[in-house]
């Protein structure tokens, strides 16, 4: 009876850190599936060892130290998930065509409620900025650039606010090291620095009636109200095709082309990434209700929206989301 108590003490002991170690490995690994497995991996390799943690450092960092190895060992291959415009440049819509690569290329969405931590109101607000900016496409897209170990001491250092020596004991190095590593880091980032967007946390009056607008533009297919609400340079990409494009002609083009078949779409409000988000529900083909289409990240710059990422394998990111998996068509 007591071990069964200290076995279900063990579990909930470990299970606090799930949704932190998440966010880390999500980080670490740009994939919202390839972190839970990572994390679970953790807790089973935690518990099966519970009895060789000696209390020398805490619990926390002993679980951060068996992530940062799952993930490294999982990062060993040297593969390096991206967004479209990563792999290349924006394509004139006249030439527009549509190329899928494996689901193992991209960047994946991931929803706040996986990897923030669940009591915002007792955060500092510059850490909870800080939390919320490492979750964005852009940064994430960033540190696909650094090497496994720059990238775990930079979340480490500098989302996780963890101590120099703090991280050199758990990566088994010196406080040397990782400060030379942090520096390379930087240095890597400062290069190629993610593109800003406007805090979204929570909107503004001004962020909810300009999402408000393009609700209204995109449901009623009003391309000239559309273009009104994105940046000249707006940006507009599908994963998991490579295709991306930018600026008005090019996007109000394609959804007068191709991209039609969204006419009569409805858009259902959600968040992805510290983003705000849509969960984008084409007309049922059997003409009752709206079925999933798309997962829709929005990029908000300057009071305009500066870029869609339209995820259209639905039936990863609904469920992972909690969305519906049809919208009843509207009663008599």
């Amino acid at each position: 009876m007591s071990e069964l108590a200290t076995t279900e003490q063990v579990n909930s002991e470990l299970e606090k850190y799930r949704r932190e170690l998440t966010g880390y490995c999500y980080r670490m690994l740009g994939s919202s599936f390839e972190a839970e497995d990572a994390v679970q991996d953790t807790l089973v390799r935690a518990w099966r060892n519970i009895e060789k943690f000696e209390g020398r450092s805490s619990l926390r960092s002993w679980l951060y130290r068996i992530a940062t190895n799952v993930c490294l060992d999982m990062l060993s291959a040297g593969s390096r998930r991206a967004r479209p415009m990563d792999l290349s440049g924006p394509t004139p819509v006249a030439q527009a065509r549509l190329s899928a690569r494996p689901e193992a290329t991209w960047l994946e969405p991931v929803p706040d409620g996986r990897v923030l931590p669940s009591a915002p109101d007792a955060a500092d607000p510059a850490d909870r900025a800080v939390e919320r900016e490492s979750i964005r496409l852009a940064f994430m897209a960033a540190l696909q650039h650094l090497p496994p170990k720059q990238r775990a001491v930079l979340i480490l250092r500098e989302v996780l606010a963890w101590k120099a020596a703090e991280v050199a004991e758990l990566l088994d190095t010196s406080v040397a090291s990782v400060n030379s590593a942090l520096q390379r880091a930087r240095a890597t980032l400062a290069e190629s620095p993610p593109v800003a967007s406007d805090p979204a946390d929570p909107l503004d009056d001004e962020q909810r009636a300009l999402l408000e607008r393009y609700v209204a533009a995109f449901e009623g297919y009003d391309m000239e109200a559309l273009t009104k609400v994105l940046h000249d340079d707006a940006t507009l990409s599908m994963p998991p095709y490579d295709l991306w494009l930018q600026g008005h002609e090019n996007i109000v083009g394609w959804m007068l082309g191709v991209g039609s078949v969204c006419r009569g779409s409805r858009l259902v409000p959600t968040v992805a990434n510290g983003m705000p988000a849509f969960a984008h529900y084409h007309a049922a083909e059997d003409g009752d209700g709206h079925t999933p289409w798309a997962l829709m990240i929005m990029e908000i710059r300057d009071g305009r929206i500066a870029g869609i990422h339209s995820f259209l394998d639905t039936a990863r990111w609904f469920p992972l989301f909690d969305l519906p998996d049809r919208l009843a068509g509207e009663s008599g």
